[in-house]
């Protein structure tokens, strides 16, 4: 039997949740167990009872993980909308980059996550400054969040479960049929039928989407009635 690749005093908790994460990223939470983590990492089970209890504890370690690039720096500086903003993205971005993280939101109590708790104090700081009230701003910062799981979830192109060497055929279908709509009950819909002529620009939907949120907060936030702080 070959030696450990890791010792319980060598093995990390960021090594395991990375080590999770790529693998819940490729095939999904289902695939993610502590036997499957143990032997991919080179250690016995118990080993990663060390850090993590169960799989419950292990998905929140995976959330917290990747979450915790969202909050900004306690130093950062900028406006509210500029700081608010910089956190959506960020959201959005690690929800591109990890597939599964949607899912991990949704599978998890995230209000034990630690990252996501700062998160949702900066937030909460960051729009009572702009004036909402405090019930407002967890209001606000609640719908930004599933905004954001909104706009990876219904991101334009191809269904997650065609594969990317068939979107081209995939989008080829769906063109002709909205082409073969009837013109004179769906003009709207026949001409939308030209986007699927190429794969989508995910960058500028992405960007539009924020814009879009971003928007009706900064807004909401002018409207509001001046008070002293």
């Amino acid at each position: 039997m070959p030696p450990a690749k890791n010792t319980p005093d060598r093995l990390t908790r960021t090594a395991v949740a990375e080590r999770a994460l790529r693998i819940g990223d490729t095939e999904g939470l289902d695939a993610i167990t502590i036997r499957r983590l143990a032997q991919e990492l080179g250690v016995t089970p118990m080993a990663l009872y060390w850090h993590f209890k169960n799989k419950d504890e292990l998905l929140q370690g995976i959330t917290d993980h990747v979450l915790a690039g969202v909050s900004p720096d306690g130093g950062a500086a900028g406006p509210w909308p500029v700081q608010l903003r910089a956190m959506l993205e960020a959201l959005v971005r690690a929800m591109r980059a990890h597939p599964c993280l949607p899912e991990l939101m949704h599978a998890t109590d995230v209000k034990v996550v630690e990252s996501f708790t700062r998160a949702t104090e900066a937030a909460l700081g960051l729009l009572t400054a702009a004036g909402f009230n405090l019930q407002e701003a967890y209001w606000v910062a609640t719908y930004l969040m599933y905004s954001a799981l909104g706009l990876v979830s219904a991101q334009p192109g191809w269904p997650v479960s065609v594969q990317p060497d068939q979107a081209d055929e995939w989008l080829r279908r769906s063109r002709i049929r909205m082409e073969s709509l009837p013109v004179e009950r769906f003009p709207h819909m026949v001409a939308l039928a030209d986007c699927y002529r190429t794969q989508p620009d995910l960058d500028r939907y992405f960007a539009f989407g924020i814009d879009l949120v971003m928007g009706a907060v900064e807004k909401m936030a002018a409207e509001r009635p001046v008070t002293s702080q």
